[in-house]
């Protein structure tokens, strides 16, 4: 072999060996990045699923110290209570004595006689849990009204708790019933500008005091006082009493199981408004307590069952007090219930020993735990929730840990329709936060999701046509010149920033539209019309004139003609908002078919939102027509059939794959898009398809509310939850998605 023809093998060999390393190289460098981006969404999956998991724990109860009742012949307790840093607790006892103690000794830490010298309590009262007030009836027609507070100091760098109790209204005994008789029934409600008190006494009657104090602005040590008093109409034996927190509802309740409710918003005149039996005859209401916020009532019957009830408004706009919902029933007797004051949560206590912890949004049991062998007479849970001190029948105190971090949280508030306080039908709700620890969390997703699918249909149902139409128009139609300009045109917009496309959609769009709303529908009948009849004016055309435009360049002509029929149909808003819609379509549109119009809504989402799916859809589209082997069409069109026919019969059918693809992808743009969405519409979860209004999506929500949510909170862990709803969602979508796409292809490869 000459040494010409040897170098020439062997650089030869060398450059195949060459190229063999790169294939090698690039096939494990893209085996490589395949599997990075693989193991990248396996564990962006398993941290959503590790942040989520928390709030399906289940709630659990450790105990912590078992002692003697502190200070047992100060009287039997009343009422059990602990102050914020689990440090101190109270008891309030029979004979008018506050015994503080320490939560995890028992040791006590003050006593102190409430009363003095003043006449034996014959009853007692509670306000709102979370302002510690609490009132003495006492036998000669007298409350004493008091408060325990707690001053937390630091000496020595030392947390010391120091527990005191305050007078609001002073030390000396208010005067209630001007006849000096015994307070059987007492309930009590206060705020800084008033305090309501009713008495039930011992010859039935019902009076309600009202104490206000003005400030002088002049001199804030100077204040007057406005007691206003009342008697109010009543035919029952008054067992249970309570005063909403606005101090405008009173709550009665009687022997026989009845629930009378007053209107005593004006304290000289209260009004009876309602009086209805709320357990069945054969039962009596043995506990009646306000959960937080105050406009729930549980009440509990003698045979073990809790109900929640609170004021529906009617037809015409009365509230009438309806059960709600009713919680799994003990067959043991409830001896006690406590409420907590930060969540729509509480507590029972029984005759067994056991504690039970429920959640009443979300009606859920969360613990059932015997925490003493004796009967329980009294609980009472802390104010963070997380730990729970009983008093048993034997005079001893038993203090348990509580860990329930997320009880609002069920399938039914996720997912189903929860009948939420004020509301007057059950509903889809997502409202997460308010300024209030009143407030009653609403965490459904179902408004979410639904506005996600919303977007998403508006927007695809505006750009599958464009995109889809234009790509066949330019993959099969117009000439390789003029497709030279118009594919990477179209495509260069996808690079355009969403942000961008959602500010110019609320700032300019949206008020666009709302001003030439008649002429946007006009658009969808003169667009159409326009592009008919230039159509059949071009065909009528002679031949020598069509001949001179070159083939594929025939569209071109007809951007000057949708120009001017989309400026016609604009001019022509005003004149047809005049003689149809008597000068205001939005107006029209609520008076005549009930649709309530807003700025930013869906119409405004789904042209913005479309304009940015329609290079994916067009461009993927394009690529797949376009790549559909010329012998195909070619065949077909030697066979005699026409272009169209090719087209559709042939190219589209092979093209499918690729279509659905593009269809897909664009589907799953418009699911995860967050800023045109956040930006251009009123962004208010509401479940209503009209076109003319807004809507919250997944991504959107998580967006805005995730800068402001506290880390490790029930909010912070359900919006994550929605963050995995959403991968789910699309996970199962393009899995779907890629088996449709993987049978057409198989079907229709062979053509």
């Amino acid at each position: 072999m000459p040494d010409s023809q040897a170098s020439i093998l062997t650089t030869s060999m060398k450059r195949h060996r060459w190229r063999r390393s790169v294939d090698r190289l690039a096939t494990i460098s893209m085996g490589l990045g395949g599997g990075i981006v693989i193991v990248a969404i396996v564990m962006i999956f398993f941290y959503l699923l590790y942040v989520v998991a928390p709030i399906f724990a289940p709630a659990d109860m450790k105990e912590l110290k078992q002692y003697s009742l502190p200070a047992a012949t100060a009287g039997k307790t009343l009422l059990l209570a602990i102050e914020e840093q689990n440090e101190v607790a109270l008891r309030l006892t029979d004979r008018g004595q506050a015994v503080f103690f320490k939560t995890g000794s028992g040791e006590v830490i003050l006593t102190k006689a409430l009363l003095g010298d003043r006449a034996s309590p014959s009853s007692f009262a509670i306000g709102r849990t979370s302002h510690a007030a609490f009132a003495y009836g006492l036998t000669n027609g007298r409350v004493v009204v008091a408060r325990h507070v707690y001053n937390v100091t630091y000496p020595d760098d030392q947390k010391l708790v120091t527990p005191k109790v305050e007078y609001p209204l002073g030390q000396q005994a208010l005067r209630v019933d001007t006849k000096n008789r015994p307070l059987l029934q007492l309930a009590l409600e206060q705020n800084e500008e008033q305090t309501t008190i009713v008495a039930f006494t011992d010859d039935k009657r019902l009076i309600l005091v009202n104490i206000k104090k003005e400030e002088n602005l002049l001199d804030e040590e100077v204040a007057t006082t406005e007691i206003t008093r009342s008697t109010l109409a009543n035919a029952d034996d008054v067992k249970h009493m309570l005063i909403d927190p606005e101090q405008q509802i009173l709550y009665t309740t009687s022997e026989n199981g009845r629930i009378t409710v007053f209107d005593i918003r004006d304290k000289a005149e209260p009004t009876l408004l309602e009086r209805k039996r709320v357990v069945p005859a054969n039962e009596r209401i043995t506990n009646f307590r306000f959960l937080t916020g105050g406009i729930s009532l549980l009440i509990v019957s003698s045979e073990g069952v809790i109900s929640q009830w609170f004021p529906v408004r009617s037809e015409d706009n009365t509230p009438v007090l309806t059960r709600i919902r009713e919680f799994e029933k003990s067959d043991r007797l409830i001896t006690d219930v406590d409420v907590e004051q930060r969540r729509k949560g509480f507590i029972t206590a029984d005759e067994r020993g056991n504690v039970r912890v429920f959640h009443a949004t979300a009606k859920r049991l969360l613990l059932d735990e015997t925490i003493s062998e004796n009967a329980l007479t009294h609980v009472s849970i802390s104010p963070r929730s997380d730990r729970l001190l009983a008093e048993d029948i034997r005079g001893q105190i038993v203090s348990w840990q509580v860990n329930n971090e997320h009880p609002e949280i069920s399938w039914a508030v996720l997912w189903g329709k929860v009948w939420y306080e004020s509301y007057k039908k059950p509903s889809f709700t997502w409202q997460s936060s308010s300024a209030s620890n009143d407030f009653e969390p609403k965490y459904s997703l179902v408004p979410l999701s639904f506005g996600t699918l919303k977007a998403a249909f508006y927007a695809m149902l505006f750009a599958i046509p464009l995109s889809i139409m234009g790509a066949i128009y330019t993959a099969y139609f117009m000439a390789p010149a003029m497709r030279a300009y118009v594919k990477p045109t179209i495509e260069i917009m996808e690079a355009l920033p969403t942000v961008i496309l959602g500010f110019l959609a609320g700032l300019w769009l949206a008020p666009l539209i709302e001003h030439y709303l008649p002429g946007v529908f006009l658009m969808l009948i003169v667009l159409p019309i326009a592009t008919f009849l230039f159509g059949y004016a071009y065909h009528c055309l002679p031949g020598y004139i069509r001949n001179r435009i070159p083939e594929g360049w025939d569209a071109a002509l007809l951007i000057p003609v949708l120009l001017l029929s989309g400026w016609l149909a604009m001019g022509l808003s005003q004149p047809t908002e005049q003689i149809l819609f008597n000068g205001n379509m939005r107006l029209w549109l609520s008076t005549s078919l009930g649709l309530d119009f807003d700025q930013r809504n869906s119409l405004v989402v789904g042209i913005a939102m479309g304009i940015a799916v329609i290079p994916t859809i067009f461009s993927i589209t394009e690529d797949a027509i376009f790549s559909v082997p010329k012998h195909l069409t070619l065949g077909s069109l030697a066979l005699g059939a026409t272009p169209w026919q090719s087209l559709v019969r042939v190219v589209l059918l092979t093209a499918s794959p690729g279509i659905f693809s593009a269809i897909m992808i664009g589907m799953g743009r418009a699911v995860g898009e967050t800023m045109i969405v956040l930006m251009a519409t009123g962004n208010t979860p509401v479940m209503d398809f009209s076109i003319f209004q807004g809507m919250r999506t997944l991504a959107a929500n998580i967006a805005v509310e995730i800068p402001e949510t506290e880390v490790g909170s029930t909010h912070y862990r359900v919006l994550f939850l929605a963050a995995l709803v959403l991968f789910m969602f699309t996970f199962a979508f393009n899995t779907v998605a890629e088996l449709v796409r993987q049978r057409l292809r198989r079907k229709y490869s062979s053509l």
